[in-house]
C-alpha cells in the first residue's frame, strides 16, 4: 500500500507518518512538501520516507506528483491553520486551503485515480455554538467566527460535493483541539509552553503573555489523533463526516495553570490586548460518539502527559538553540 500525507512536515503530519512506519511497516510512506518547507519534524526518518515537491496551489505540480506516486491513501493535513493570521491574511487562507484542497481532489480526478482520502477540516466549522448545542454534533449548523473557519467549510464542502458529483472516496473529519511535541508556537498553549521554558532557561522573563484565556476547549493528544486518521480510513465510508477530539475539557486558563504547575520556577503572566482575536470560539465541546460507534477509537493519552511533553519539547528546542550559539 502507499500512502500520500500532504504536510507531512507539520505537527500532525509528522506524528502520522511516524504512527504509520512504527504500526504499519510494509506501508510505503509518501510526503508532500514544498521547496521552503522546514523538515526537521521529521529530520530522523527521512530515509524512511519518500518525500515529493509539490505546491497546493498549483494544479499541474500535483497531477504530476499523483501520476509518479498514484497513492492507495491520501492524507491531506496541509493548510493554512494558524487562526490569528487568517485575519491578517484572508485570501491567502481561503486559496490555500479551499482552492488547494480543489487542486488535490481535480488531480485526482484528472489522473484517473481511486484513493481513500481523508480531508481535515476543522471544529472551527462550528464557529461559536451555543450552550444547549453542546456537545457538538456533525448535524449542527456552520457559523465560522474567522476566515480560517470559512476556509474549513469550503475544504469541507468540496470534499463532499467531489464525493457526489465524480465518486471520489472523500471521508471528511472534524478535529477539535489538539496538541503535543512539535505544536506550533503561534498556538496558545504551545505559546505558553514556549515562554514558559524560556523564563526556565533565563532567556526571557516574567511576565509571559497570553490571550483570551475564558475558552473552552476539549484536548486531545496528537498522537490520539493521528490513531483515530489512521482508523477512519480503515473503517470509514467515503462521503461521511465525523467529530474527532479528546476527553480532557477546560479553559484556556485551566491550560496555562496545568502548564505553569509543570515549571521548575514561578511564572507570572497578563493579558497582552494584542493576542485578542477580532472574534473567537469560546465553546468547543464535541459529541465523537458517531466515530467511536463506527471504529472503536478512544483517547487514551492523559492530558497532563500531552501538555508535559509539549513543554518538554520546548525545553528541547532552547537547549538545541544555547547549545549552537
Amino acid at each position: 500500500m502507499k500512502v500520500l500525507i500532504t504536510g507531512i512536515s507539520g505537527m500532525v503530519g509528522s506524528h502520522l507518518a511516524q504512527y504509520i512506519l512504527a504500526q504499519h511497516p510494509s506501508v510505503e510512506v509518501h510526503g508532500l512538501v514544498r521547496w521552503r518547507s522546514p523538515l526537521d519534524n521529521i529530520r530522523g526518518d527521512l530515509n524512511k520516507i519518500k518525500l515529493h515537491y509539490a505546491d497546493l496551489r498549483d494544479l499541474n505540480s500535483l497531477i504530476v506528483l499523483l501520476g509518479q506516486v498514484r497513492p492507495d491513501r491520501i492524507f491531506h493535513l496541509a493548510a493554512q491553520s494558524f487562526v490569528t493570521v487568517s485575519f491578517t491574511q484572508p485570501a491567502d487562507t481561503l486559496h490555500t486551503n479551499i482552492i488547494g484542497t480543489t487542486h488535490l481532489l481535480d488531480a485526482v480526478r484528472i489522473v484517473g485515480l481511486d484513493p481513500k482520502i481523508h480531508i481535515c477540516s476543522s471544529s472551527e466549522v462550528y464557529g461559536q455554538v451555543t450552550p444547549d448545542e453542546i456537545p457538538i454534533k456533525e448535524t449542527n449548523p456552520f457559523r465560522p467566527a474567522s476566515p480560517y473557519g470559512v476556509s474549513k467549510v469550503g475544504e469541507d464542502m468540496i470534499a463532499f460535493q467531489y464525493f457526489l458529483s465524480y465518486g471520489l472516496k472523500t471521508v471528511r473529519t472534524r478535529m477539535f483541539t489538539h496538541t503535543g511535541a512539535r505544536r506550533g508556537d503561534v498556538f496558545a498553549e504551545s505559546a505558553f509552553a514556549k515562554q514558559i521554558a524560556e523564563v526556565e532557561a533565563g532567556v526571557r522573563s516574567n511576565p509571559i503573555q497570553v490571550g483570551n484565556l475564558s475558552s473552552v476547549r476539549t484536548l486531545a493528544d496528537v498522537r490520539d489523533a493521528v490513531r483515530a486518521y489512521w482508523m477512519l480510513l480503515e473503517s470509514c465510508p467515503a462521503g461521511e463526516v465525523y467529530n474527532i477530539g479528546g476527553s480532557a475539557t477546560m479553559t484556556v486558563g485551566d491550560i496555562l495553570e496545568n502548564l505553569k504547575a509543570l515549571s521548575t520556577v514561578p511564572i507570572e503572566h497578563e493579558v497582552n490586548p494584542a493576542l485578542i482575536r477580532p472574534s473567537d470560539v469560546t465553546l468547543q465541546i464535541p459529541d465523537i460518539s458517531k466515530f467511536q460507534k463506527q471504529t472503536g477509537w478512544k483517547p487514551e493519552i492523559p492530558v497532563q502527559t500531552t501538555l508535559q511533553d509539549l513543554l518538554d519539547y520546548h525545553r528541547q528546542r532552547i537547549t538545541h538553540v544555547k547549545v549552537l550559539d
